[in-house]
């Protein structure tokens, strides 16, 4: 038993000094003096649900035509704060969730309740209680599988589909980390929640993810609020459970009949595009002028909002003409 217990803390403690060390030798972000970026109003400005499971908080901002925008991990609906005055201008109703263990929602116990198919559930369960039946939605990272999810059994509640360097296929998927259920994985959480090491691996995070991180301090506390109040047990869902056995979704994407569109940073290298692009556009039908690979990485809502916000607008509006002269 000893010797199990000092191979976990000798491991946890060769991970902590990995991080340390990489940070230290990583080049300094810049960052801006002011910024026009505050958690604490954005905060202000979100609704709540109350599920079976917990309080999802969400924005609900705009009229016409919704658009639903669905965060991945270990982000939330703070992600998408750049496009949403831009997609509310443009004529559009946006709902942009916090889903359960991200961001302001609840983070109840356990972890069977942050499975995607929960997560799926609940998102339907929030777009019921606001009477929408339909509509357009942009997915990113793991919102993804929560996607495929809500496909599976309700196909007909989503009218048109953006996928933004999102899970859909093992190939191409390279997470940052895997791990097995246990202690080791915990102690990472722990790692992401703690104040003392937060800032460490946010920055490891955003250096992988981001081209330039230009993020400010009120920016980056947008993602590090959540964390240091605890919000890690939906992560640690991922990364030991989903994150090792990736359901094969393909029969979904067969049978969904969406119109799609892509819209993905090329110098991804936890979701690569390439590797997946022709099984994902046979199965999902895309078209060629509805790919549009964009010089980003992953978090390409922080490094590209207004030119996503111009595909995406293009992409319904021509939807819409084409609808209207067939008629």
């Amino acid at each position: 038993m000893k010797s199990i217990q000092h191979y976990i803390f000798k491991n946890a403690l060769v991970f902590l000094l990995i991080l340390i060390f990489n940070a230290c030798k990583a080049p300094k972000n810049t960052v801006m003096e002011t910024s026009q970026w505050n958690y604490p109003a954005f905060r202000e400005q979100q609704h709540a649900f109350k599920s079976e499971d917990g309080t999802l908080t969400y924005i609900d901002q705009g009229e016409g035509p919704v658009i639903l925008l669905l965060h991945g991990i270990p982000t939330s609906s703070w992600l998408y704060r750049k496009m949403i005055p831009g997609l509310v201008a443009a004529g559009y109703r946006v709902i942009a969730p916090d889903m359960l263990g991200f961001g302001s929602s609840d983070n109840p116990k356990g972890y069977e309740v942050y499975t995607p198919e929960n997560h799926a559930k609940r998102l339907l369960e929030l777009m019921d209680s606001l009477h929408i039946k339909s509509w357009s939605h942009v997915t990113h990272d793991a919102g993804g599988l929560w996607t495929w999810e809500l496909l599976k059994t309700n196909p007909e509640r989503v009218s048109h589909l953006i996928l933004l360097n999102t899970i859909i296929y093992t190939e191409g998927f390279h997470p940052p980390i895997k791990m097995k259920e246990g202690v080791f994985a915990k102690f990472s959480m722990w790692l992401y929640k703690n104040k003392s090491t937060t800032n460490i691996l946010l920055s490891q995070l955003f250096k992988k993810g981001l081209k330039e991180n230009e993020l400010s301090k009120d920016e980056i506390a947008g993602y590090k609020i959540p964390l240091n109040e605890g919000k890690t047990r939906a992560m640690y869902q991922f990364f030991s459970n989903t994150c090792n056995t990736l359901p094969n979704y393909e029969e979904t994407l067969r049978t969904c009949n969406i119109p799609s569109l892509v819209v993905w940073g090329k110098h991804d290298d936890m979701l690569q595009w390439t590797p997946q692009q022709d099984k994902v556009r046979k199965d999902l039908q895309i078209t060629p002028e509805n790919i549009h690979l964009i010089d980003a990485k992953h978090f390409i809502q922080e490094e590209k909002p207004n030119l996503i916000n111009d595909y995406i607008v293009n992409f319904l509006q021509h939807l819409k003409n084409q609808k209207i002269h067939e008629n």
